[in-house]
C-alpha cells in the first residue's frame, strides 16, 4: 500500500481500553494512526502497539474537554498525514456515585469529556471531512445511551447527549447533501482499566454489569462501522436487551436496575485507595484490558437495529392488513 493509499484515523481515548484495542485494529487494517489522550505513558505504549501491528502512529497528548487543542491536534494530523478518513470519538470520564454525592465540578467535568469531548471531535473532523466532502465519524457510545442505571447518572446523561447531538448532525448532514458519514455504536460492558481508575464514593471495588467482553471484540465492531456506516451500531445481546426493554418496559427496568444495580456494579472486595483520573491521567500505562480476563467474551455480535426497524414494520403492516381483512368479513 503507498503512502497516499494509506488511510487515516484519528481516536480518541486512545492511551486504554476500547481506544487502544481499536487503534490498534485499525493498524491491522493499514491505518495511520493519531493517538489522543491525556497521559503520556498509555499514549506511549498504544504508540508501540500500532507499529507492532503494522501500522504508523502519531501521538497527541491532548485534554478532548478542551476544544482548541483537540481542533489543533487533528491540524497536525493533515499537515503529518494530509487527511483524516475516520474519526473515532471514545474518550470518557465517569463516577460512580449517588446523585446526591456528586459536586458540580465533578458533574460538570464528567460532560465536559464525555459529552462534550465528542462534540469538539465531531467538529474537528468535520472541519477536514467537509472540505473534502467525505470522512467517517463513530461516536462511541453505549447501552447506556438509551437505558440509564443508577449510580453513573453524570455518564448516563452525557450518553444521552451525544446521541441527541448526533441525530441532529445526520439531518444536517443529509440537508447539506454531504458525503461524510456518522455512526454510533452502543457498547456493553467491556474489561477495560477505567473500573480501576473511574472516581468512586461506592464502598467496594467496582465491576461492569455482566455479561462482560474483551475490548478487541469491540474494536472489530467499531472497524465495521467505520467500514459500513450504519446509523447506529447495537453491540452485544445484553446491549439490545437494555435498549428493547427499557422502550417497551422502561419502569419495570427502573424496578429492577433499583434492586440489582447497586450490588451488580461492586465487586465482593472493599474499596481501596486509589488515584483517580476525573481531573489528571493516573501514571503508568493500564493498556487495553481491566482485571477481568477470567469473566470476558472473546467475541461479540453487533446489531444493525435498521433490520429490527423493518421487522417491527413488517409486523405492524400485517396486523393492520388482518384488521382490515375481519372489518370486511363482519
Amino acid at each position: 500500500m503507498s503512502e497516499r493509499e494509506t488511510k487515516v484515523v484519528v481516536i480518541t481515548g486512545a492511551s486504554a481500553g476500547v481506544g487502544r484495542a481499536t487503534a490498534i485494529a485499525f493498524a491491522r487494517h493499514g491505518f495511520n494512526v493519531g493517538l489522543m489522550a491525556r497521559g503520556r505513558d498509555g499514549l506511549d505504549g498504544a504508540k508501540r502497539d500500532v507499529e507492532a501491528a503494522g501500522g504508523r502512529a502519531l501521538v497527541l497528548p491532548v485534554d478532548v474537554a478542551d476544544a482548541e487543542a483537540v481542533s489543533a491536534a487533528a491540524e497536525r494530523v493533515v499537515a503529518e498525514w494530509g487527511q483524516i478518513d475516520v474519526w473515532v470519538n471514545d474518550a470518557m470520564a465517569t463516577i460512580f456515585s449517588p446523585v446526591h454525592e456528586i459536586n458540580p465540578d465533578e458533574f460538570r467535568r464528567v460532560t465536559e469529556v464525555s459529552y462534550l469531548g465528542q462534540v469538539y471531535g465531531t467538529m474537528a473532523a468535520l472541519k477536514h471531512m467537509r472540505a473534502r466532502n467525505r470522512g467517517t465519524i463513530v461516536q462511541v457510545g453505549s447501552a447506556l445511551s438509551y437505558r440509564s442505571v443508577p449510580l453513573q447518572s453524570a455518564y448516563c446523561g452525557a450518553k444521552f447527549a451525544i446521541r441527541g447531538f448526533t441525530d441532529a448532525l445526520r439531518s444536517e448532514l443529509e440537508h447539506a447533501k454531504s458525503r461524510v458519514r456518522v455512526s454510533m455504536v452502543q457498547l456493553p460492558a467491556v474489561n477495560t482499566p477505567q473500573f480501576e481508575w473511574a472516581r468512586s464514593r461506592l464502598p467496594r471495588r467496582l465491576q461492569p454489569l455482566p455479561p462482560i467482553y474483551q475490548p478487541e471484540a469491540i474494536a472489530l465492531e467499531i472497524v465495521r462501522a467505520a467500514r459500513n456506516a450504519p446509523r447506529e451500531l447495537w453491540i452485544g445481546a445484553s446491549a439490545l436487551k437494555a435498549i428493547i426493554g427499557t422502550l417497551l418496559l422502561p419502569q419495570l427496568a427502573d424496578r429492577i436496575l433499583a434492586s440489582e444495580g447497586y450490588d451488580g456494579q461492586q465487586a465482593q472486595e472493599p474499596a481501596r485507595d486509589r488515584p483517580d483520573n476525573l481531573f489528571e491521567p493516573v501514571p503508568g500505562d493500564a493498556g487495553a484490558h481491566g482485571r477481568f480476563d477470567a469473566q470476558a467474551r472473546r467475541a461479540v455480535t453487533g446489531f444493525n437495529p435498521a433490520w429490527l426497524r423493518v421487522g417491527a414494520a413488517l409486523t405492524l403492516l400485517g396486523v393492520v392488513a388482518s384488521a382490515a381483512v375481519l372489518g370486511r368479513a363482519r
